[in-house]
């Protein structure tokens, strides 16, 4: 309480005997905000996590286990095409199983720049009509009813894409349509505005199904990234700068990313594959629930 009005936030600080960020980030952030009022107890991280055992694909998982790389493949190509029914079904554009398919899926919100990508139109024109090294790009998620700016991107990004073969926006974001993505796609893009995003868990989920992140190093996944070995970082701009100098920067960083990653699916796919295992591997047991659980008892409940 501060004269007459009162911050929910600093009475609930007040007030607890122990406090938490969902990530190493998202703790730091919270202690900078409110690290200098007296009076607050401790602010500790615990990193978010996923139920493997609800979103891993179990014959990704067995050919992964078993070092059948001929398996895993091939099942991943099985999985492209259940979600490239899906993506038939909404939009009628016909999806290729062999071309690198790019998802961002999450809720829509304007911190997490669900359009980043189109920010450079003319690049990412060529990305998704080149014929040598094709690349499709699927969007899905729910804005707020309420959230306007939200629900603005969401309608702006199929009127930007309606004309690309290659380019889908799927609505009905559920649980059931949310594991077909992870499992469907090869890259999972995550652009939050550095350091707005608290965790995030999608990449987790995705990384189980042998997809790989291009992400800003926000919120979970500097506690997980090994840049190209286990996903891509898109490097992010001083957070001092003007919001559309960052968003230039940080969308050409992305595009040079891309430009990467493409390459590599196509010039070298032992060498994409080998991060795809490495993501699936790195991201257990560190990011499955159990590990969250033992520490919410151990760090903040016991």
């Amino acid at each position: 309480i501060e004269g007459d009005s009162l911050n929910y936030t600093l009475t609930a600080l007040r007030f607890a005997r122990k406090a938490n960020g969902v990530s190493k980030v998202h703790g730091d952030v919270a202690n900078e905000m409110w690290g200098h009022y007296a009076g607050i107890c401790p602010i500790i991280s615990i990193t978010n996590s996923q139920n493997g055992s609800y979103w891993r694909d179990p014959q990704l998982a067995a050919a992964a286990k078993a070092k059948d790389d001929t398996a895993l493949l091939a099942r991943k190509k099985e999985l492209k095409k259940e979600l490239f029914k899906v993506v038939a079904n909404q939009t009628g554009h016909l999806f290729n199983p062999d071309a690198l398919t790019i998802v961002w899926a999450r809720r829509f919100a304007g911190y997490k720049r669900a359009d980043l990508i189109l920010r450079d139109f003319e690049r990412f024109k060529k990305l998704v009509t080149n014929s040598e090294r094709p690349v499709q790009m699927i969007w899905a998620g729910k804005p707020y009813p309420k959230d306007f700016g939200a629900i603005d991107t969401f309608n702006g990004i199929i009127r930007m894409t309606r004309g690309f073969a290659r380019c889908a926006v799927l609505t009905g974001y559920e649980l059931e349509l949310s594991a077909e993505l992870k499992k469907g796609s090869d890259l999972w893009l995550n652009t939050p505005r550095y350091p707005r995003e608290a965790s995030g868990t999608s990449g987790m989920t995705a990384a189980m199904n042998a997809c790989v992140s291009v992400s800003i190093a926000d919120g979970w996944i500097p506690e997980f990234a090994k840049d190209g070995e286990n996903c891509f970082i898109i490097g992010h701009a001083d957070v001092a700068l003007p919001t559309d100098q960052k968003d230039d920067m940080e969308s050409e960083n992305l595009h040079n990313v891309l430009d990467k990653a493409v390459a590599l699916y196509y010039d070298q796919p032992k060498q994409f594959l080998k991060i795809a295992k490495a993501a699936m591997r790195d991201v257990e047991p560190e990011f499955e629930s159990g590990r969250m659980a033992r520490e919410y008892y151990e760090k903040l409940y016991k």
